[in-house]
């Protein structure tokens, strides 16, 4: 259990002023990311019926659905905000496919409103160490076609409203223990382009808040639910892992500084893809009347998730986000890859879908060794000409951050894409109040201006 103790203690007691500026500058980055494709995300097919869903549900006037309103039991409130955040899979990411954003911010601010607000610095410390915990443990899994957001993510939303609800360390040990018994989720989903992507996020965000909630309440659960005999490691890793890397250096090593945070709004197994082709294409002025064909290799785990055939099923974004041909044949059709370029009559543009029979893509294992999101592209021109790009870490990844400026400009891109549904006074002064998070005394004063002017909010001492 020594695994599972260290994690609950550094939960429990980590103080603000340990963490460096670094870590605070990205978990604000996430913030502002999240709340974005939140408000981006309201709109998407299936959001505006969950929200209906859940508030048919009734129950307490816990927490706020954003953008649609309402007030709802806080469990049910994350499972619509975080599938509306989730729902462009333009939010944050790490490697191998987890999402912890979508959740960790939606939960923290459900909790926090729950509890009557919560200051920015309690907020960020929540959202940092929860994310660290969850990081960590990812990090270590071996998936296997497991959907890691809905295998992990829920470590990081459990960590993160027991912190809130100032849950004690045995109590904060169980949490994470009934977490475990919710953890699931498979990437077929994702393959197959279904909504169930987005229900995901949503689950994993819920499941945190019912484990922490349960576990104040003296419910237990699998005291060694990382490296007993049936533990975590033994189902997603193996029983391959190193103990050092889940509790090694823990306040000095922060995995959440590996964030990437997209510049185009697909998957991220196709991002490299697109920063090619748009090079190449700016590069050598190549046009799409000039392509003969186009020779996409990837590694093993990126083609299976984004390198089968496009198909257009029940949810055409879907489909395409999660699809190396179309991002390439948008991309270069479009000369960019924007929030828009993702809907049903950009998808079934038939020129776009005639570059997509010009396009394949192959799976090369001898790319993992550079790295495992590594892409190598090659563009044959009718004229006889050829080019070649190999990109190992494609715009946002760490190695290859975005700047500040693309990051405000990520979000009002995301504002512009919702049609004005908030007023920009709201928009200002949300960038303004992310910018200065941790000297807010309450994280909750975000809520009102992710609202519709007349929507009802939760009203309690602490915002009076």
């Amino acid at each position: 259990m020594e695994i599972e103790r260290k994690l609950v203690e550094y939960i429990v007691e980590t103080p603000f002023a340990m963490l460096p500026d670094e870590v605070i500058g990205t978990a604000k980055n996430v913030v502002r990311t999240v709340l974005g494709t939140t408000v981006a995300g309201a709109k998407e097919e299936g959001c505006e019926t969950l929200s209906t869903q859940v508030k048919e549900w009734g129950g307490k006037e816990e927490a706020t659905i954003l953008i649609h309103g309402g007030l709802v039991p806080a469990h049910n409130a994350v499972l619509v905000n975080s599938a509306m955040a989730r729902a462009l899979d333009f939010c944050d990411a790490m490697s191998m496919g987890i999402h912890l954003g979508s959740s960790t911010i939606p939960t923290g601010l459900a909790v926090a409103e729950l509890m009557g607000g919560v200051s920015g610095r309690e907020f960020l410390t929540a959202l940092v160490v929860g994310t660290e915990v969850a990081s960590r443990i990812h990090f270590s899994s071996i998936y296997d076609g497991f959907d890691p957001t809905g295998v992990c993510t829920i470590f990081a939303t459990t960590a993160i409203a027991g912190r809130i609800l100032g849950l004690k360390p045995e109590q904060m040990l169980n949490a994470l223990a009934i977490a475990f018994n919710k953890a699931g989720g498979s990437m077929q989903s994702n393959i197959d382009g279904s909504l169930a992507v987005r229900l995901n996020q949503g689950f994993a965000s819920q499941g945190g808040i019912i484990s922490a909630q349960l576990a104040r309440r003296g419910f237990t659960g699998p005291m060694n639910f990382l490296d007993g005999i049936y533990g975590y490691f033994h189902l997603y890793a193996k029983d391959r892992y190193e103990p050092e890397a889940i509790i090694g250096e823990l306040g000095e090593r922060f995995e959440l500084t590996k964030t990437i945070f997209k510049k185009y709004p697909s998957c991220g197994g196709t991002l490299a893809s697109t920063d090619a082709i748009l090079e190449l294409v700016a590069n050598h002025c190549i046009t799409p009347e000039d392509i003969a064909k186009i020779i996409i290799k990837v590694t093993p785990p990126i083609y299976k998730l984004v390198g089968h055939p496009f198909k257009i099923g029940k949810n055409p974004r879907v489909n395409a986000q999660f699809s190396i041909q179309y991002c390439v044949a948008n991309a270069l059709l479009r000369g960019s890859s924007k929030l828009n370029h993702f809907e049903d009559n950009y998808v079934r543009e038939p020129k776009v879908l005639e570059l997509i029979d010009k396009i394949s893509v192959i799976n090369d294992p001898n790319l993992e060794k550079r790295t495992r999101l590594t892409v190598e592209m090659e563009i044959h021109t009718k004229q006889g000409a050829a080019y070649h790009k190999v990109v190992d870490y494609f715009r946002g990844t760490p190695e290859n951050p975005l700047t500040n400026e693309e990051h405000l400009e990520r979000f009002q891109d995301c504002v512009r894409y919702a049609d004005d549904r908030l007023p920009q006074e709201n928009v200002e002064k949300i960038l303004y109040l992310v910018s200065q998070l941790e000297e807010l005394p309450d994280v909750c004063s975000l809520i009102p201006l992710l609202l519709p002017q007349k929507s009802k909010v939760r009203v309690d001492s602490k915002r009076q």
